[in-house]
């Protein structure tokens, strides 16, 4: 009993057990990380915002909607809204050093929805973007065989209406039924999809491993922060470079790819009139940068506080819009390839999304020599895209979520833990798509977790937080960010009141012209209303005179009243005539009055549209000043300035 150790009790625990949690309470909390130098975030960008869009997407867009013509609504979107909206969020997180949601937060808390906005939606596409990795998995481990199992249909999935392809359409029973092999081996042996989605089936167990396996490589590219993505973009950001041009190279050297990038660029200008084509370019644009999901302003949030973000910003749009470009001409040089040996128009073998990542291409590459080479590099480009494009999503999701509670989760390894807990979540949450009716719940999320309104939403409520809501606070803060004195302050907004004023006032002059012009004309009309009186009274009088005449004529001789009465028969028809002239001209002259009156009320109404367009213009004017001063102050200026934003 001697040797036995008293414990004392405090509120119900050990006391040994509270030394252990005030101990562990008391750990430091861990720095938040950057980017060890500019390459790294640049790498980064690149792997989250050139995916999977710029491959399967682009190029089907581009000959969907009028070849070369398409590039016209593109590039007007890519000027105005993908550069603009990009820069935005990767200075917004420059200059706070904050995540998603806590970025919104000091900028204007009264839309830190938007923060939470930009991650429900990141959460969606973490959900479903990877089951397209574990597709791409399985097909890459069926590659590594001497015959492609979706070359022929000697394989135990394939039915009786497979048919394989015999070159020039030679040897071939035409039968209406008839499916390729490659298509059989999509929906019967990766997907074996059901008939609609109320058949869930069963789980594919398979394509669960090459899930599981996904979320592994994503979960060991991130879980350090920074200093694990960073080196990891080293290679997964440039392989698919070298894998793209690799099949460019050969893809171009097949006979009939000239003709498929022929159809991929031939313009069709009549097509710029479908609003269609200006809707799909608006989509591409902020689906291919990634806009509106915080994953530019999580890795901008990384950078220094001097970094040059506008050089960069400028950059990497540029270099996005290149890789979707010639990645056209390498799968367009294939289609024409792959059009030319079935003896097919190009439009019957052209597909976008995964009908042609796993069916289009596949098919192509049976066609080729060495077919399982050219099919395991087709296949690993898919996966490094992916990949970059998944596991920044999820860090923007984690950054987001560390930033709001940075007392709890940057302490030990709770940043990992955390990692790990919503891997595991989205992993079970995926399996249901890959379940035989998972493709329909798979197209559900592809249509509306992250579709073009969501997005379009999410961009109008940004640029009217930053350009109108945060507005004088921003404005002051780049005055001092800035190094500017209040007097040229003042200067400034002072030169442009002047300016709106004198526009106003200009506006005003020409109303009052054209309202003198206007009573101008009625009075000429009033003028001309007076003539026609005086001349309908000149007539009576005439035609009075006359008729006494004409009883004076009675008295006479007939040969004498004969001739009066032809004289006044004369001068009645003179008269008539002369009304009937007066008459015409006082309703030309009224309907030139009038005319004149809808000309000038049209130029009224000018004039004010005009003074409303100066107005809307120098809004404008101020907006972009503010975006312009923004990125200088990012520049200039040391982060003692940050504070600044918080004076919402």
């Amino acid at each position: 009993m001697t040797g036995e150790k008293k414990v004392s009790v405090i509120n119900g625990k050990p006391e040994d057990a509270l030394d252990f949690e005030s101990a562990n309470d008391k750990k430091p909390v861990n720095e938040r990380g950057h980017w060890n130098n500019k390459i790294e975030f640049v790498l980064s960008v690149a792997g989250e915002i050139i995916g999977l869009g710029n491959v399967w997407r682009f190029p089907y867009l581009c000959y969907k909607n009028g070849g070369g013509a398409f590039f016209v609504p593109y590039i007007i979107f890519f000027i105005c809204c993908g550069i603009p909206v990009f820069f935005l969020e990767t200075a917004l997180g420059q200059f706070t050093s904050e995540g998603g949601i806590t970025c919104w937060r000091k900028c204007c808390p009264l839309f830190e929805g938007i923060g939470y906005a930009t991650q429900v939606i990141v959460a969606h596409l973490n959900v479903y973007y990877v089951v397209i990795l574990s597709w791409a998995i399985f097909y890459l481990f069926n590659c590594f065989t001497t015959e492609l199992p979706w070359a022929s249909c000697d394989h135990y999935w394939n039915t009786e209406n497979c048919v394989d392809f015999q070159r020039n359409g030679t040897n071939f029973t035409f039968n209406p039924n008839s499916t390729s092999p490659v298509v059989e081996f999509w929906e019967r042996r990766v997907l074996k999809i059901s008939s609609g989605i109320e058949h869930i089936g069963k789980l594919r167990w398979e394509l669960a491993l090459c899930l599981a396996l996904a979320w592994v490589i994503c979960y060991f590219c991130i879980w350090k922060g920074p200093k694990s993505t960073g080196k990891v973009v080293y290679v997964t950001a440039t392989f698919p470079y070298v894998m793209l041009l690799v099949l460019l190279i050969r893809g171009v050297t097949l006979p009939g790819a000239w003709e498929g990038i022929k159809f991929y660029l031939y313009p069709d200008i009549s097509r710029l009139s479908d609003p269609q084509v200006w809707v799909d370019a608006g989509t591409q644009i902020f689906f291919s940068y990634a806009i509106c999901l915080g994953c530019l302003t999580a890795l901008g949030s990384y950078n220094s506080y001097d970094n040059n973000c506008y050089r960069d910003c400028i950059m990497l749009c540029c270099l996005n819009s290149g890789t979707s470009f010639v990645a056209g001409f390498a799968i367009f040089s294939v289609l024409g390839f792959m059009a030319l040996e079935q003896g097919v128009p190009i439009e019957a073998v052209a597909e976008s999304g995964p009908g042609l990542a796993f069916i289009a291409y596949p098919k192509a590459v049976t066609m080729m020599p060495l077919s399982p080479l050219w099919a395991c590099l087709f296949f690993m480009m898919l996966i490094f895209l992916g990949l970059d494009s998944q596991f920044v999503c999820v860090e923007s999701l984690v950054t987001a979520v560390i930033d709001m509670y940075p007392e709890t989760f940057r302490r030990g390894y709770r940043r990992e833990m955390l990692i790990l807990g919503l891997s595991i979540c989205s992993f079970f949450l995926g399996l249901i798509m890959l379940t035989e009716g998972g493709m329909y719940v798979f197209q559900l999320f592809d249509s509306y977790a992250a579709s073009g309104m969501c997005l379009l939403f999410v961009a109008i409520f940004e640029s009217i937080c930053i350009g109108w809501v945060y507005g004088r606070s921003l404005s002051l803060s780049l005055c001092f960010s800035l190094s500017l004195s209040v007097s040229l302050a003042r200067s400034l907004s002072l030169s442009l009141s002047l300016s709106l004023s004198l526009c106003l006032s200009v506006s005003l002059s020409l109303s009052v012209c054209l309202s003198v012009c206007l009573s101008v004309c009625l009075s000429l009309s009033l003028c001309l209303s007076l003539s026609l009186s005086l001349s309908l009274s000149l007539s009576l009088s005439l035609s009075v005179s006359l008729a006494l005449s004409l009883s004076l004529s009675l008295s006479l001789s007939p040969s004498l009243s004969l001739s009066l009465s032809l004289s006044v028969s004369v001068c009645l028809s003179v008269c008539h005539s002369l009304s009937l002239c007066l008459s015409l001209s006082l309703s030309l002259s009224v309907s030139l009055a009038l005319s004149l009156s809808v000309s000038l009320s049209v130029c009224l109404s000018l004039s004010l549209s005009l003074s409303l367009s100066l107005s809307l213009c120098l809004s404008l004017c101020l907006s972009v000043s503010l975006s312009l001063s923004l990125s200088l102050s990012i520049q200039f200026n040391s982060r003692g300035f940050i504070g600044m934003g918080n004076m919402c």
